[in-house]
């Protein structure tokens, strides 16, 4: 049973796009460095290897992860393998601009899968709060000029957005509905790990045939291993754990509403490593925004 959105499930679901901001800051500082798809293998095998230590007992052979390995592939698919790889993809080819709009759909999305393939309910209430939601990322990408969103044009790239944004609704979904064993589904850990230990596996397939087909190649460095090392531990490992959280708590559909606190969060992070300080605009929209979550919460 879905709880009312409290203050402490309110920060949960606020840690993620902060981390999520600044992994989309660090995805485009190392864009020259390491291939999008390795990119994404190789954060994840850190995250693996960070997690280990807590959650090495769901690799044993007895454990209830091998029954349930369908699901966790599934959910290491859409979560682990293609939703940040897709969007580390889709960099090398559209501007920050449009991968930021084109993300910012997320709520929509998790409304109409909700809809179509849980039998959600859409109500009145969560269409207003996603418009206000959305009004809100649009005034932080226009930067308070409506005019620049007309010279937006859409490229390839913004379709790897799309198709990060429809994975990562489905993933929500899939979180909302608990299927696994108890004693993985009440370790947050182990929960991850089985994610992991199938996501690696589709992201190592992924940066196989990157490989293969392209002429890629990886300049190391500390630049590359301190920006690993975040992508790891914070985006993957606690933003993936606060979000989990969250989503049992209160669904998928007002959860998604959060992650339009990325572009905002990502514009202050930006302006802070510039040197420049938040305009008016960031302040209308993080009214427009926390305003579309209040609206699509409430009952």
């Amino acid at each position: 049973m879905k709880q009312r959105l409290t203050p402490a499930t309110a920060l949960l679901l606020v840690v993620p796009p902060l981390l999520w901001a600044g992994n989309a800051v660090v995805g485009r500082l190392v864009t020259g460095l390491v291939p999008p798809m390795t990119l994404n293998f190789l954060r994840w095998a850190l995250a693996f290897v960070i997690l280990l230590p807590l959650a090495h007992r769901v690799l044993r052979p007895g454990s209830a992860m091998w029954p349930n390995w369908k699901r966790f592939a599934l959910l290491g698919l859409l979560g682990v393998g293609c939703y940040n790889a897709l969007q580390y993809l889709a960099l090398k080819t559209s501007t920050p601009l449009n991968v930021t709009l084109v993300a910012s759909s997320v709520p929509v999305w998790m409304l109409a899968v909700g809809g179509l393939c849980f039998g959600q309910r859409v109500s009145r209430q969560q269409i207003a709060g996603a418009l206000l939601s959305i009004a809100g990322v649009l005034v932080v990408l226009s930067r308070g000029q409506w005019a620049m969103l007309a010279e937006v044009r859409l490229v390839p790239g913004d379709i790897y957005v799309l198709v990060a944004t429809l994975a990562w609704a489905f993933y929500s979904w899939l979180l909302s509905q608990p299927k696994e064993p108890p004693e993985i589904r009440q370790d947050w850990a182990a929960f991850l790990m089985a994610q992991i230990v199938f996501g690696l596996g589709w992201s190592g397939l992924f940066a196989g045939s990157e490989w293969a087909l392209t002429d890629a190649h990886i300049t190391w460095g500390w630049p590359l291993a301190a920006a690993l090392l975040f992508i790891a531990v914070g985006p993957a490992v606690i933003a993936y754990r606060c979000w989990g959280m969250g989503v049992q708590r209160v669904g998928p559909a007002i959860a998604g509403f959060f992650s339009n606190l990325t572009p905002l969060f990502a514009a202050l992070l930006s302006a802070a490593f510039l040197g420049e300080l938040p305009h008016l605009y960031h302040a209308l929209a993080f009214v427009l925004i926390v305003g579309g979550i209040v609206v699509s919460s409430r009952r």
